[in-house]
């Protein structure tokens, strides 16, 4: 059944342009070959993709939420195939097997806004934030039993959040003194109560709660892990193009497509050849005004793309 909560795909024509090197006729090279959508979400990528693609072409996606599976799933395009599985997956693909990875992070709209998900502060609901809510323990369940230390270490370190000990303090004393926050509101309330300051605009809970996001899901890791494994995947002159949304992302994929676009020379060996560089830097591109004004949770999005090299 349909959901009422709908997704506006960031970046849409760009990110798609750049993984075909903007070549949008479904005759060419890059058409007959292996795509990944790595975070499939509602899957305004995946058909933009497959629009592109010629007869032999192929488009495998990846998605923890089992929500997003099922919509993927109604594509009836044989091309296509989803799997229910982190996108740290990739490395499972065969190597050099892939023309192009698009990875599109952190939530989506119909995560956000649905309460029972428990993404939200805006709207109350269990405190779960799992993507996959066939797997794991929810943020409630982790807080019931967490020590302060890990807890202001989870919110200075993934929220970066200036108030980290106060809120850690005072979501331990509330277990003891009223038992575990099971819901959003009781944790956005208690956070807004320790956050003395904050930027105009901004939500005091908005921190806190991307950390407890961002920590359930092992975010961070898995990016890692899928950004290593397109080296793997990807074939000589493949591309990876990238969507973070806050700076810890970005600048994760940043330094990873840095680290990879130069040779690497061995200063304890100074005759050896060096590693040649594996990556090559092509564009880093934001929202245009039209998108931001149309859907502001773009404003914050920055894609970053790089070739894999021949080498």
């Amino acid at each position: 059944m349909e959901t009422p909560w709908t997704h506006a795909t960031v970046l849409l024509n760009e990110a798609v342009d750049a993984l075909f090197n903007n070549v949008s006729e479904p005759i060419s090279k890059e058409a007959d070959g292996t795509y990944v959508d790595a975070t499939f979400g509602r899957g305004g990528h995946s058909r933009l993709i497959l629009s592109r693609l010629s007869p032999l072409g192929r488009l495998i996606a990846f998605d923890r939420d089992p929500e997003a599976v099922a919509q993927g799933n109604a594509i009836t395009d044989e091309r296509f195939s989803i799997r229910h599985e982190a996108f740290s997956h990739l490395a499972d693909l065969p190597g050099g097997s892939v023309a192009g990875v698009l990875m599109d992070l952190g939530v989506s709209s119909p995560q956000i806004d649905n309460p029972v998900r428990g993404f939200s502060f805006r709207s109350d609901g269990p405190l779960d934030m799992r993507m996959d809510t066939t797997r794991g323990e929810s943020v409630a369940q982790w807080l019931e039993t967490a020590e302060t230390n890990q807890i202001a270490e989870v919110i200075r370190e993934y929220g970066e959040e200036r108030f980290a000990g106060p809120i850690a303090k005072a979501i331990v004393a509330r277990r003891q003194e009223r038992g575990p926050i099971s819901t959003t509101a009781e944790l956005a309330q208690l956070v807004a109560e320790q956050v003395k300051t904050r930027e105009p605009g901004k939500d005091p809970a908005t921190r806190t709660f991307q950390a407890f996001r961002i920590f359930i899901n092992a975010e961070l890791e898995e990016l890692q892990q899928a950004l290593e494994a397109c080296l793997h995947v990807l074939e000589p002159g493949g591309r990876m193009a990238v969507i973070s949304f806050h700076s810890l992302e970005d600048r994760i994929v940043k330094q990873f497509i840095a680290k990879h676009s130069r040779d690497e020379y061995d200063r304890r060996a100074p005759v050896a050849a060096p590693k040649i560089m594996k990556l090559k830097a092509l564009d880093r591109i934001k929202p245009t005004a039209a998108e931001v004004t149309g859907n502001a949770r773009s404003r914050s999005a920055i894609m970053r793309v790089a070739q894999r090299t021949t080498a």
